[in-house]
């Protein structure tokens, strides 16, 4: 079983070369604390619709440095999506190992034990990249990422809300099934989400 230790002093062991059905090509790799700069370039270019749908504290260079600077220190697992050769970053992925005493309650209230195997996870692509497959042909790899930490079920990073119908039919699509809604500090109505990924391919 992988640890974010092992991870950050080798990166390689999560690196893979990704070809689109565009036939363009991209890197799938862990975040590193030499991203700072592109990550903040990514954050930037992010559409206020795209920001709306998001997750993050900020979306600048401070935040981005704070997620280079965190990585092993926590329990988070950043991923990137690096765009070959122009080495832009289009995508960020992230798994959060710990789990949320708000999570804990929602799903618990929905008849649902989270325990130590299951995880969070939450994906941002690129404008340019949205809409155009890429999350279904990563979704393979981020099993592998789960199962290889010890996963057994993945739960959604904070939701999904409820008004997102392109996000919804993506995890609908790739096994995951809905437990029940909730509503945010900012109104705003989101559906708790999990997927079981029960036993490897092949095993």
């Amino acid at each position: 079983m992988l640890t974010l230790t092992e991870v950050a002093d080798d990166p390689l062991l999560l690196t893979c070369r990704l070809v689109l059905s565009d036939g363009s090509e991209v890197v799938f790799r862990p975040l590193t604390t030499a991203d700072a700069r592109r990550l903040a370039g990514f954050f930037v270019g992010l559409s206020p619709e795209s920001r709306r749908l998001s997750t993050f504290d900020g979306y600048d260079l401070a935040t981005a440095q704070d997620l280079c600077d965190a990585i092993a220190r926590y329990d988070k697992l950043r991923l990137v999506l690096e765009e070959v050769p122009s080495g832009r970053i289009v995508g960020l992925l992230e798994f959060s190992f710990d789990l949320h005493p708000g999570d804990i309650a929602r799903y618990g209230a929905a008849g649902i034990r989270l325990t130590a195997t299951d995880c969070r996870f939450g994906p941002t692509l690129a404008d340019d990249y949205q809409g155009q497959g890429v999350g279904t042909q990563l979704f393979p790899l981020i099993t592998d990422v789960a199962r290889r930490f010890g996963r057994k079920r993945i739960i959604l990073w904070g939701g999904v809300l409820a008004d997102n119908p392109r996000a919804l039919r993506y995890y609908q699509k790739n096994g995951f099934r809905s437990v029940g809604s909730f509503t945010g500090a900012d109104g705003a109505r989101s559906l708790d989400m999990i997927l079981d990924l029960g036993p490897l391919p092949g095993h």
